[in-house]
This record gives structure tokens, sequence and C-alpha cells, in this order.
């Protein structure tokens, strides 16, 4: 293999695939990329056996060939170099050479035939959604996907496809959202989950990408893949039965008030500021006619903090882990949010009928 670019060329995709690079590793081939010259084209490789990135780059290439190296080490190298200086990469079987002006490099390679690459997928269906539609439902939904639960099915996001629409769910237990958006054709109803490091690529991807620009989406049963420009990830999907979130949205609440967002979110702050740790930074909502009172109290003393809102009824008190609706509140955009509740029964679980209040607020909020 033999090939040059400018260092620009090469650091693109370089860039674009090291995140699926585990710094940790139990087969060493991991730790490198594969990189794959034709046709004046170097595609540059890289997976951890469940998510794989595949990145383009238009490149001279003397001669094709195949190889994989250590993806961080020539990432490094890439960088270290001056702007605009064309780089000369050619190979052997047990030896990568970098060239570039006086600079010159020698890294230890492996067989590209040892790499572990996915087999392209037949996807049962694919759509085409704008960049703009799908960083948005990953950016208000991310937050609560759960983070090395035992119920792996948690760790990642439910994405289902239904008549006309792209939804997105996300829940740890403890807290749900939701958002979802409309988009062209007639779609299958489909459900898959995306572990987290998955979401976490396409995001990168496809920021910095135009609004209008594409991304394709395709599913099987066990993987899903996206393209974003000249960049194809594919992933293994999270098995498991992700619980039904239709049981955890109220279709109507007994209450509704609307909030300014950043009033809300600066009041959360400054309150949570004397809440326990030992209590998971919990904060008491307490909603009576024309008022919100928000307070937290703790050994070292209690914090109180009241908002006007447009509200006549019954008294309602109830508790909120101040992180969970600074979470929301820091995604969900807009100037206003709405607060829906169901006031508690005997023997009902208060705080989870409030938090299924404001998910639902999540998902109007999102979709506007």
């Amino acid at each position: 293999m033999k090939l040059s670019a400018t260092r620009e060329v090469l650091l693109k995709p370089l860039q674009a695939v090291i995140g699926v690079v585990e710094r940790r590793q139990t087969m060493p081939i991991l730790s490198n990329v594969l990189l794959v010259a034709k046709d004046g084209e170097l595609a540059v490789t890289a997976t951890d056996l469940e998510v794989e990135l595949v990145a383009q780059a238009n490149v001279d290439v003397q001669s094709g060939g195949e190889i994989t190296v250590s993806g961080r080490k020539l990432l490094d190298i890439c960088r270290a170099l001056p702007d605009g200086v064309v780089v000369n990469v050619s190979a052997s079987s047990e030896k990568l050479v970098v060239k570039a002006g006086r600079s010159r490099f020698n890294l230890a390679t492996l067989p590209a035939a040892e790499f572990p690459v996915i087999e392209d997928i037949k996807a049962g269906q694919s759509i085409r959604v704008s960049q703009e539609v799908l960083g948005r439902l990953i950016e208000k939904t991310h937050f609560s996907m759960a983070q090395q639960d035992v119920r792996y099915y948690l760790n990642g996001m439910l994405l289902e496809t239904g008549d006309k629409h792209l939804r997105a769910v996300a829940t740890d237990g403890h807290r749900l959202a939701l958002c979802q958006a409309e988009i062209d054709g007639k779609l299958n109803q489909q459900q898959v989950i995306v572990p987290r490091k998955a979401l976490n690529e396409v995001s990168k991807l496809t920021d910095g990408m135009g609004e209008d620009d594409k991304v394709i989406f395709g599913q099987s049963d066990k993987q899903a893949f996206f393209i974003v420009g000249r960049h194809k990830l594919t992933s293994n999907l999270l098995e498991g039965k992700f619980p039904r979130y239709e049981n955890v949205m109220p279709e109507s609440s007994a209450i509704h008030i609307v909030l300014d967002r950043e009033d809300l979110a600066n009041a959360v702050r400054r309150v949570s500021l004397l809440a326990s740790d030992r209590y998971g930074r919990a904060i008491r909502l307490h909603l009576s006619d024309g008022k919100l009172d928000l307070s937290s109290q703790t050994e070292m003393g209690e914090a109180q903090e009241a908002l006007n809102v447009d509200y006549e009824g019954e008294e309602v008190q109830i508790g909120f882990n101040a992180r969970y609706l600074l979470d929301f509140l820091n995604v969900v955009g807009g100037s206003s949010v709405g607060l829906e509740l169901n006031p508690a029964r005997e023997g009902d679980d208060a705080q989870a009928a409030a938090i299924a209040g404001v998910s639902k607020q999540a998902q109007k909020s999102a979709i506007q």
C-alpha cells in the first residue's frame, strides 16, 4: 500500500473514528484502525466489536492495499505535523512508514485479515432523515439513558419508527424522556435499542452538518446503521424488552402550569445548593394559588425560593431530584415549559406521577 495526501485530509477520518477505539482492550488489534486504500480513496475503520465506524477520504493512491496500525499513534502523528504538509504513507506486512517533510515515523502493524469487520447488514427498513431532526431527537433524550445498569437494555435509546414518525425514548428507571418528529414516507412499526456509545458517535458525526443534510438510518433484527456523509456507523443492538413507556405517560393531567424555563432552572439550581446528597439532592415543590415554592433542607441549613404562576386550585406538595429537573431544563429549549401533575391518591407514588408529567411535557416542548 502506498498513498499520499495533505495532513488535513488524513486527519479528518482519523478524528472521526477514534472515539470508537477503546483505550483498554483485551485484544491488541482492537486498538488499531484498518486502513484500506483503493480507487483513489482511503477507508479508515475502527471497531470495539459492538460498534464499527468507517470514514472515507479522497487520497492519491499509488498502490492499493490494506493494513492495521495503532489508531491513536497515527492520529497523534498527524496532529503534530505542520499544516498543509504532504504526508506519504507506505506499508508492508510488518510496518507502516509515514513521511512528511523531514519527519519519518515507523509504526508496527498487524495483518488486516485479523481485523474483525462487521459484515454489511441487509436492512429490513431504511429511512432518510435530516441531520437536524436526528440530532434533536438524540440531544433531547440522551440524558435519561442509564449508565452501566444491570438491566442492559436501559443503557441505550429506543428508536421507534411508525406511520410517518421517528421517536426516541430513553429511561434509567427513575425518569423517562421522549421526543418524536414527523418524517416523510410511510414506515413500518419497528423498535430497536441502540447503545449509548453508538449514539454518542452519531451525534459527533452530525455536529457541524447542514440542517438539511440527510442521514440514512437502517435496521435489521440485530444491528442498525447510520450513514452520515462519507461515514458509516454500524452497531449491534441491545437485546431485551424496553419498558412500555406509554404506560408512564398519562393521557391527561389534573394540574397543568406554565413556567419560564430559565427562571425555573435558576431557582432549582439555587435551592439545590442546600439539598442533601444523601437523599438524591431532593428539593420540594409546593404549589398553591398563584405561587410555586421551592425549598430544600439539610443539617447545614435551608433554602427557599418562590415563583409566580397562573394557578388556582388545591395545594400540592411533591419532591424531585434536582438534577433530574435540571437535565431536562438544560436540553428542552424554548422560553417556557409546562409542568403537569397528577396528585397522588392514597398509596400511590407521588413523585413518579410528577416525573411522568414532566416527561410528557418534554415530548411536547421538543417537538415545537
